[in-house]
């Protein structure tokens, strides 16, 4: 799978770790729905250092398609809000 982080670049990462990204994808779902600034900002930045960790990272000059957009490490909690879908940044998930 080839994953964007929003302002750095991509990443090729291994369906097997999809998912515990999901779970920290739901954490961050619920610290959303609840307001938790602090709890979001947290949880997004482990979510994109697993992703970083994780994944192989791809020439700047590569043009392969994304098939899961991550926002910036900087992203704001309603920057984020307007990425989601019904299930989160990672869609089927739990």
């Amino acid at each position: 799978m080839i994953v964007r982080i929003m302002g750095e670049g991509q990443v090729r990462l291994a369906d097997s770790h999809l998912t515990e990204l999901d779970a920290l994808d739901d954490e961050l779902l619920a610290e959303m729905e609840n307001g938790d600034g602090p709890g979001f900002r947290r949880t997004l930045q482990a979510l994109l250092t697993q992703v970083r960790a994780r994944g192989e990272p791809l020439p700047d000059d590569s043009l392969e398609p994304s098939e899961l957009i991550l926002p910036s490490p900087d992203a704001t909690l309603e920057e984020v809000r307007a990425l989601l879908g019904d299930d989160g940044l990672i869609p089927g998930g739990g």
